[in-house]
């Protein structure tokens, strides 16, 4: 769903390259973080107004600006920039796109508003868990946001574009600061990672696979079980994943996604004790996901799995070795 050229114009409702176009005006970007079709910026047009749900890190803005131009409106357009959650690969490049949108302003949890006016302890965060060297290729230079322009969103809070509405839940579990995006006109959900991963080179059949990200360091399966319990509640007829784009058929993925959280939670404590805890978790999480694709119909290779899944194999191991840390 990836064809056309993306310096050309395009209609909305047309398809561009890198982008991913779905019904009711929602786009979803390829940012380009690591790999093709590994993390999307969600961008939504209503009535010559767009919103921008999460950003990618600081070297996806000129795609984001791309494909807004491709869509044949200019950064004046932009009233929003939703975030689920201040992690790099989600928010990284919010500061810099912000600094090009002359009316916008971020809507971001109360416990990540800080952290986007200085983001200092959260680069260095970032930096700990990439290195120094990897964390500038990655995520580039993040630039700080004037707090006027921050908005610290509210549980249950509404925010309009154009008259359409997109209600802010809280949905903690994957970090304390996550929150969750209802699309009032099209019924879907904007997820972040609180509704897990689903690559679309998975796919078998139209049938999506979902596994939960578990990276550090707030991991906790009790809050995301419920956090992913409220999405349910709201019953969309789709969720909007930034790792990665549109998946239906959310009841089954999200009870598979409660028991693979469930099955994270016991792997972590079965290793517990092993001499290298968190590569004892990382090779467990590995065979455990490679069988739930075997049982999925996916006919992968190996040695792509290896490739596509290693980052995310040994990230949830080191974050599960985290909360194991804290004494759950």
């Amino acid at each position: 769903m990836t064809v056309g050229d993306i310096d050309a114009p395009a209609d909305p409702a047309g398809e561009i390259a890198g982008v991913s176009a779905y019904p009711d005006g929602i786009f979803a970007i390829d940012t380009h973080y690591v790999r093709p079709a590994l993390d999307a910026s969600h961008l939504v047009i209503e009535a010559g107004r767009a919103a921008f749900i999460d950003t990618g890190a600081a070297p996806a803005v000129p795609l984001l600006r791309a494909a807004l131009a491709a869509c044949g409106l200019g950064p004046e357009a932009v009233d929003w920039i939703y975030l689920t959650h201040i992690h790099l690969d989600h928010a990284g490049g919010a500061g810099a796109l912000l600094a090009q949108l002359p009316n916008a302003r971020v809507v971001v949890h109360p416990r990540g508003v800080a952290h986007l006016v200085d983001p200092t302890r959260l680069i260095a965060a970032t930096q700990a868990v990439y290195g120094v060297e990897r964390y500038a290729r990655l995520y580039g230079e993040i630039q700080a946001i004037p707090p006027e322009r921050l908005v610290a969103a509210a549980d249950g809070e509404r925010f309009a574009l154009a008259g359409r509405g997109f209600r802010c839940l809280y949905t903690p579990g994957h970090a304390l600061h996550h929150q969750v995006f209802q699309d009032e006109r099209s019924g879907g959900v904007f997820t972040g990672d609180t509704f897990g991963i689903s690559y679309r080179e998975f796919d078998v059949a139209g049938r999506a696979f979902i596994m939960p990200t578990t990276t550090p360091t707030q991991f906790d399966p009790e809050q995301l079980q419920a956090s992913i319990d409220r999405v349910l509640a709201l019953q969309p007829p789709a969720v909007y994943l930034t790792h990665y784009g549109r998946v239906t058929e959310v009841p089954r993925l999200g009870q598979e996604l409660k028991s693979a959280v469930d099955t994270y939670a016991a792997i972590a404590r079965r290793h517990a004790g092993a001499a290298n805890p968190a590569e004892a978790i990382q090779r467990a999480l590995t065979a455990w996901t490679f069988a739930a694709l075997d049982q999925h119909g996916d006919c992968t290779p190996t040695a792509t799995r290896q490739r596509l899944l290693e980052p995310d194999m040994r990230l949830n191991a080191d974050g599960l070795l985290s909360w194991l840390r804290r004494g759950p």
